[in-house]
């Protein structure tokens, strides 16, 4: 199920992150890096219904508001790949904090502060 990717897509979004989590957790747990990979970067992020950018903004929302803020340390550095900028990302932890809670948003917009500054 390996596959060599190019480093963008037919349609010039960015390709996914060149196994990331087999590096990270493969010797861990092999089984769950090979489908965050396999399926979820390599097949999931590239379907053509949604831009990545667009992409990007979802999963921001989703994981500010499951208060995710170690995945949302990654995910915000791929949105700014994707497109999407400091400016719109605070704009959305903000106006996230009305519908996620204002306690996700504050932990949210202090991991976004720390991410940005690096």
């Amino acid at each position: 199920m390996t596959r060599a990717k190019p480093t963008r897509t037919s349609d010039d979004r960015p390709a996914p992150p060149d196994r990331r989590r087999r590096r990270t957790l493969g010797d861990f747990a092999p089984k769950l890096a090979e489908l965050t990979d396999d399926v979820l970067f390599e097949d999931v992020w590239n379907r053509p219904e949604l831009a990545a950018r667009d992409r990007s903004l979802i999963t921001v929302a989703a994981l500010v508001a499951g208060g995710d803020a170690d995945q949302l340390r990654f995910h915000l550095g791929r949105a700014k790949e994707n497109g999407v900028t400091e400016t719109e990302l605070i704009e959305a932890i903000t106006h996230l904090a009305f519908y996620a809670g204002w306690p996700k948003a504050m932990t949210a917009i202090t991991t976004a502060k720390q991410v940005f500054a690096a």
